[in-house]
Order: structure tokens, then C-alpha cells, then sequence
């Protein structure tokens, strides 16, 4: 497997493909239009950087291959795309082999949340949801993602850990959502990348 395909497994999240046939199935009902947002979400707060801390998530990938995660950070700022809409960009860094990788993505607000986002990237059918479930801005944030009819948790930090209660908190939604807590997963808190040179950039943000 090449390096950038390996890396963008956790970015999108290795969720189930997506078939042609799903084309004429009636779309199931989605779990992640059940999650409460976070009100009054403001990217200008939200932005800046954030360390991945643990993950949720009953992705066959992280049961077979968690000891393989790396130190992950990311940066969030407000953008646009190319039609003048305001949208939420985000850069991922984190090593593989050794080497600082970046990975770049768009998120397009939803028009009924501005906690609520939508995701495409470049080579990949259909899209990935996102959902700012919590966040207080100064210290963690709860995501949801979603990929077809799959939940996954996020929990992020503004250092490389946060309080019990925090902690604590993760697990409970994690359980509501129907994950185990054998399928929680610690990521690494020392090792981070902030930066990528020109030669090891994925731009996955749509043309």
C-alpha cells in the first residue's frame, strides 16, 4: 500500500466503500442527524490547533492495526472553496516511516448548523459527515463522523491530554453510539509533526 493511500485510511476514517447500487436504494436513515450539536458553534474560536487524543470507533482497520496509529495534530481555519462559500479548512499532520505528512481538506457547512459539516475529497465517491458534538473551544472537542451508515468519535484536545471528567465523558458517548469500549483508542501524546515540506502534501480539498 502506498504511503498517501496508507494515511488517508484514518483520515477518512476506513469506513465500508461505497457502491454503485446504493445509487437506486432509498438512503437508510442517518445516526448522525441524531446527534446534538453544538449551539451557537464559532469557527473563529474553534480554529487553530488541535492533538487527536483517543478515537471511538468500530472500524475493522484500528481492531486489526491500532498499534500502528501515529501522533496525530490538526489545524482548523476558515476558508473558501472556489464558489465564494465560507467552509472550514483542516490540515493533518502526522508521520509515517518517519517522515511529516500533511493532508488537506475542505468541510462545507450544513445550512441547518454551523456545527454541522460535509466533506468530499478527491478520488473518493459520496462524502463524509462531521458533527461538532462538544467543544468548549479552550480545551477539547468531541466530533462525530459519519461515512455511510457508520459513527465514529473523535475526541481532540488543545494540549495532549485533558481532565478525567473529559475522559469520562467520551466513553459515555461512545457507548451511546453503540461502541464497546474495547473499540476506544488511545492515540500516542509525544511524536507530533506540525509542519510537511512541499514533497510529502496531500491536497485532498475538491477542484
Amino acid at each position: 500500500m502506498s504511503t498517501p493511500k496508507f494515511i488517508l485510511i484514518l483520515v477518512i476514517l476506513c469506513t465500508p466503500p461505497y457502491t454503485w447500487g446504493q445509487r437506486n436504494k432509498k438512503p437508510p436513515e442517518r445516526p448522525i442527524d441524531k446527534i446534538q450539536s453544538a449551539a451557537n458553534f464559532d469557527l473563529k474560536q474553534f480554529s487553530g490547533k488541535w492533538y487527536l487524543l483517543s478515537v471511538a470507533s468500530d472500524c475493522n482497520y484500528l481492531k486489526t492495526d491500532n498499534h500502528r496509529v501515529e501522533a496525530t495534530v490538526i489545524q482548523a481555519s476558515p476558508s473558501q472553496n472556489s464558489r465564494g462559500v465560507e467552509t472550514m479548512a483542516v490540515s493533518t499532520f502526522r508521520k509515517m516511516d518517519g517522515i511529516c505528512w500533511e493532508i488537506k481538506h475542505s468541510y462545507l457547512p450544513s445550512k441547518s448548523a454551523k456545527s454541522r459539516f460535509t466533506m468530499k475529497a478527491q478520488g473518493y465517491i459520496g462524502s463524509l459527515d462531521m458533527v461538532v458534538g462538544e467543544t468548549d473551544y479552550q480545551n477539547y472537542a468531541i466530533l462525530y463522523y459519519q461515512r455511510t451508515n457508520k459513527i465514529t468519535l473523535k475526541l481532540y484536545g488543545r494540549k495532549t491530554s485533558v481532565s478525567d471528567n473529559i475522559y469520562r465523558k467520551f466513553d459515555d458517548l461512545a457507548v451511546k453510539q453503540g461502541i464497546d469500549l474495547e473499540h476506544l483508542y488511545p492515540f500516542p501524546s509525544y511524536g507530533f509533526c506540525e509542519t510537511a515540506d512541499q514533497f510529502h502534501i496531500l491536497n485532498e480539498v475538491p477542484r
